[in-house]
């Protein structure tokens, strides 16, 4: 029995064809919208001569500043250590290194989402004994609907510019042929929208004080939504 060989398939044409025209557009949405979460940078440090001494020191304030983040309960949504260091300072001249005293530190992340509470927090956590603290960043959670509003939006500005551009032309779509992402991100990354909040032993500050809280303005963010949207039209009369 003769087999009959199998007609090879036809490849679409890359730019359309007389009987369906290709179009190919942008779609852009650009939303500014409130910030939903912002991090703090908190540093804890302690020196010394001794390295249990420094030790000791650094993991009572350690403890001191994750107890003073937790106590604001639901207000944080994260809390993260980061690096833990202790390390020698050796003399720099002589002719045989020695110890002379001793470095450790502790990189703590605070994140919150009630930013009634941030000001307060970030003055209380400066106040600590040898204890940095830098921030505010400002940012949008990763699955914040505000992202795809922002693709949504490009996707109807993108349909809304084929079908002009078909209009113009006398004609009308007939299919969506591509949809591509281009991506959906934050423009701009947050960026300090005050000036980082630093107190130390030195500063001959007392904790007890009560510092006056930090007022803090949330930075408004930047999100943008960018498509490329390939569409069939039927032929124009020309």
């Amino acid at each position: 029995m003769t087999s009959i060989p199998a007609e090879p398939q036809a490849t679409p044409a890359p730019y359309g064809t007389p009987d369906a025209p290709r179009l190919a557009v942008h779609g852009e949405a650009h939303l500014e919208v409130d910030p939903e979460i912002a991090r703090l940078g908190i540093t804890v440090s302690a020196r010394g001569t001794d390295r249990r001494t420094t030790l000791d020191d650094l993991t009572r304030r350690n403890t001191t500043a994750l107890h003073l983040v937790r106590s604001y309960g639901d207000a944080v949504r994260r809390l993260e250590t980061g690096a833990f260091t202790l390390s020698p300072e050796l003399t720099e001249h002589g002719q045989s290194e020695r110890v002379y005293a001793y470095q450790g530190r502790v990189h703590i992340t605070a994140e919150l989402t009630d930013f009634t509470a941030l000001g307060e927090l970030a003055t209380r956590l400066a106040a600590l004994e040898l204890t940095r603290v830098d921030g505010p960043w400002w940012d949008l959670l990763p699955d914040s609907p505000t992202h795809r509003e922002a693709r949504r939006r490009a996707v109807r500005e993108a349909v809304q510019r084929a079908r002009e551009y078909a209009e113009a032309l006398g004609t009308t779509l007939t299919a969506l042929v591509e949809l591509a992402d281009i991506g959906a991100e934050i423009a701009e990354r947050p960026v300090y929208a005050a000036r980082s909040a630093r107190r130390t032993a030195l500063d001959g500050a007392d904790p007890g004080d009560g510092p006056v809280t930090l007022a803090l303005e949330p930075q408004r963010q930047h999100v943008h939504a960018r498509i490329t949207a390939r569409f069939t039209m039927a032929p124009p009369p020309l």
